[in-house]
């Protein structure tokens, strides 16, 4: 499961870094002429923006639900070991302490 989110977020990140690298087609080629050439790449930054945002929303959708399911677990096991959690936390707690402490 967290192979497949590294990937779809390097895909993600790959498919942004096209859109960007199309948006400074576009400035350059609008800089000099406007016609055919500009509509076209016009278009096709539209086509991959679009593309990016269903990328980007479906990735923000797997993470909220990765969220869910991590808090779900945690509350399930709070709720099962009671005492288990209360010790993490107190040692948590202290680490947390010491470490301040030292400052």
């Amino acid at each position: 499961m967290a192979q497949d989110t590294a990937l779809s977020k390097d895909k993600l990140v790959s498919d942004l870094k096209v859109v960007v690298a199309d948006a400074e087609e576009l400035l350059k080629a609008t800089a000099s002429q406007a016609g055919e050439k500009a509509a076209e790449l016009r278009t096709r930054i539209q086509d991959r923006l679009r593309d990016a945002k269903v990328r980007l929303a479906d990735a923000e959708a797997a993470l909220i639900d990765t969220t869910k399911a991590a808090a779900r677990a945690t509350d399930d096991f709070v709720h099962d070991h009671p005492w288990k959690a209360v010790g993490v936390a107190a040692a948590v707690g202290l680490v947390i302490g010491v470490l301040i402490g030292r400052r």
